[in-house]
């Protein structure tokens, strides 16, 4: 049974957040968390949230049947004197990531960071910490069945 091209989509960015990107975070002269996707509750990981939606395409895409997605990664960080520093990181890790592997392993035919948001506490000492959520619009050529 094949995987629809979503979930290969999703399980290629876990892939590359957990290997490529912790491998660029851990070379850091920083002590930055890494990323897991397992239920872990500590300071020194970070689990983002993964979302994929469908992208509008130009008529030029329709013509010559590609599809697009945008990829959304969220990271939510607890509040920590570090946040803003740990946000940089993961935003500069993906990028570097995504550079070195914009077919995410031979998935798609495409891969591009096209936002990077930062979010920092509202207030102090609420509970709310910094945040970053990065938009990466993914293409894919022809049909999505294959």
């Amino acid at each position: 049974m094949t995987d629809f091209i979503e979930t290969r989509i999703i399980k290629a960015v876990r892939e590359l957040l957990t290997g490529k990107m912790n491998e660029i975070l851990k070379e850091s002269q920083y002590n930055i968390p890494v990323i897991e996707f397992e239920n872990y509750n500590s300071q020194d990981i970070i689990s983002p949230v993964i979302s994929l939606t469908d992208c509008e395409l130009t008529e030029k895409e329709r013509i010559i049947r590609l599809n697009a997605f945008t990829l959304t990664i969220t990271f939510t960080l607890p509040e920590m004197p570090e946040g803003e520093l740990y946000c940089y990181a993961y935003a500069g890790a993906i990028n570097r990531a995504l550079y070195d592997n914009p077919t995410l392993g031979g998935i798609v035919n495409g891969a591009a960071l096209i936002s990077r948001k930062f979010r920092e506490p509202k207030k102090q000492h609420c509970g709310e910490g910094w945040g970053l959520t990065v938009t990466v619009r993914v293409i894919i050529e022809g049909d999505l069945c294959q």
